[in-house]
This record gives structure tokens, sequence and C-alpha cells, in this order.
């Protein structure tokens, strides 16, 4: 095969398929044949919705889309000293320059290097092509070896949307001491009351959209609250007894839920705002300073922290292939992103037929 077919997502809703030439790895690159690529929120937000994508090496480069990519390696190039061909990969979703401070610390995706020079900090699917085609071209000190027992799906939702709520987790140091508030329950959030469970905390969930509460409640959770109803903030206090919770975490990037967060956190609580995007405005005396919160933002989880979540799953016997409630193959990608953006769905992933877990 010297071509195959990859998704481009030229903005404004539309999606189209073009012909690229399979790539050859080079020195320390690895060739990944495709076996699951979920869709993200950062996606549909950034790339797939706007008419303006951005300016400069920032922007979306019209590249193949999709950085939650999972497969196995077809073959390797020079250099490459810890994968072989056959192995399965999970990919940490931003190739950093790998010589920076931040870098050389696991954390790609805060590489200091310059976005768009050679050797610089390039996010699959945004800068670089992405998994969204049958091959994928990355480089070896993005790879993170995929455990066994896990499926390809599961190191699909690993890529990103898990290791952000994990990343999340960690910096509110969940544990079964505490009650967690978790505000939007899209795939983030599924991922991050997922987490917190198998961490022993209690889970409260707060979401607008039908679809989605079912989903949660489908997935085992009962204490759920719809934020559109007008007592949802008087409901939300009473299942604490009005002593609040130890943790509360927004998914949502929702100002009124962001500041629901503040509210309803405990004294001495931690409160983190992993959900993108849209602003808040609160007053930091009564809200942070004098109940004195710890305030966390959190992006997303380092290469480290990546490998230490897959071990964890497999301990936990937690399969995060149950996020995802529809699956399509990459000629359904218009279909998949069409649903997806909806929102009427849990995680939405790109499978290919020969997937095997």
């Amino acid at each position: 095969m010297s071509k195959m077919t990859g998704v481009v997502l030229p903005g404004n809703r539309q999606l189209e398929f073009r012909d690229f030439p399979v790539p050859e790895p080079g020195h320390g690159q690895v060739l990944v044949r495709m076996k699951a690529s979920s869709l993200c929120g950062s996606d549909l937000r950034a790339i797939y919705r706007p008419t303006d994508q951005g300016h400069g090496p920032e922007a979306y480069q019209g590249v193949i889309a999709g950085h939650e990519p999972c497969g196995i390696i077809e073959r390797v190039g020079p250099d490459v000293t810890r994968f072989k061909a056959g192995d399965r990969v999970v990919l940490y979703h931003i190739a950093g320059c790998g010589q920076c401070h931040n870098c050389r610390n696991g954390w790609m995706i805060s590489c200091t290097e310059e976005v768009g020079v050679e050797g610089g900090r390039a996010a699959y699917g945004w800068q670089r092509n992405g998994g969204h085609a049958d091959f994928l071209l990355a480089e070896e000190r993005t790879l993170v070896a995929l455990p066994d027992e896990l499926s390809y799906l599961d190191g699909a939702m690993v890529a990103c949307g898990l290791g952000t709520a994990y990343a999340a987790c960690l910096r509110a140091s969940v544990s079964g001491r505490d009650t967690v508030l978790i505000t939007g329950l899209g795939p983030v959030g599924i991922g991050t009351a997922l987490l917190c469970r198998a961490m022993g905390a209690r889970v409260v969930g707060a979401e607008a959209i039908p679809e989605r509460i079912e989903f949660f409640q489908k997935l085992g959770f009962t204490e759920v609250v719809d934020s559109r109803d007008v007592k949802a903030l008087d409901t939300l206090r009473s299942l604490t007894q009005g002593n609040g919770f130890e943790v509360a975490i927004d998914c949502s990037g929702n100002a009124t839920a962001r500041h629901t967060c503040l509210e309803l956190a405990r004294e001495w609580g931690r409160v983190v705002y992993v959900g993108e995007g849209g602003s808040v405005s609160f007053e930091p005396s009564p809200l942070l300073l004098h109940k004195q919160l710890t305030l966390h933002g959190s992006w997303v989880c380092s290469v480290p922290q990546m490998e230490d979540l897959l071990e964890h799953l497999v301990r936990w016997n937690l399969h995060p292939e149950i996020m995802v409630t529809h699956r399509f193959t990459l000629d359904q990608a218009r279909e998949a992103y069409e649903l997806f953006d909806s929102g009427k769905c849990g995680k939405v992933a790109i499978v290919w037929e020969d997937n095997q877990a």
C-alpha cells in the first residue's frame, strides 16, 4: 500500500477525505497501524466548528485529524530502541522537542520549543498528521506500551481524554475520604467520575444534557443533578448535609458550572478547572480566600502519568472502553463527527474492522 485515505477538518462543520502517501519512518520514528482513533471535544471546539481555525503555527495546519490514537507498530525506523514491529502502543498526543526542561520531565504538552519549527512542539492531528487514517507516523518518545489486558479502544481513551481526567484527579489528591462533585458529564467528566470511583471516592455529577445524564446513570452512578433545575444548587448542597464537597472538578468550561464548584466546595476543599474555553467571574474573598480553597488549573497528564494510569487501569480492572457509545469505520467519519457535535452521546470512536483486543 503506497497511499491511504485521511480525514481532514477544514472548519465550519465540514469534513473531507483526502489521499496521503503512507509515510516511511525516519530516525527515532515508527509507523503505527491504527486500530482505534477516538474523537475529542477540543477538536470540535477549535477545529471542526470554527470558520476561523486560528493563525500561525499554533493553528490547525490542515493535517490528518485525530489526536487520540492507538494501534500496533507496523515497522520502525533507524535508532528506535524501546519498541519493535508488532508492539501494541498508545500515543501521547503531543510530540515535544524532547530536549527542553518540560519535555525531559515528561510534559511534552508544555514543550517550550517554538511550534512549527523542525523538531519543535507539534500535536498529532493539529500540527502533524494524526490518527484518522490507516497509518500514523510517530516519534518513539511519544509511545507508551499498551498492556495486554487492555483493548485498543481502552488505549485510545487514555491517549487524551482519560489522561486529562487522571491529571485532574491527581491535582485534587482524590481519595476514599472525599465526596467529589463533577460538573459537565461529557467524555472527560465521565472519565473523571470513573477514576474517582476507582480511587474510592463518592461521586456526584451535574449535567444539563439528558442523554449524558442517562449515560452517567447507566455506568452505575446514582447521584446526579440536572443543572437546568432552578433548585440544582440547593439539591447538590443537600447531598453533603450542607457541608460542601471536599473536591469539585469542572469538566465543562461553563462559567456557571465553574462558579458552582467554588460555591459548593467545602472549606479547605480543592477545586480543579479542567474544561477548556469559556470564562468565569467570581469574588475571591468570600468564595476562595475565606473558605481557604485550593484552586487548580489542570491541562493534561504527563507521559509518566499516562504510563502510571495504564498500570492502574489493569490493577483496578477498569476498561475505559465502556465510555464509548458509538463506533464508526473510517469511511463513516462524517457521521461520527456530526453525532459527537450534537453532544447526545458518550465517547465516539473510529475503529478498524480488524480491531482485536
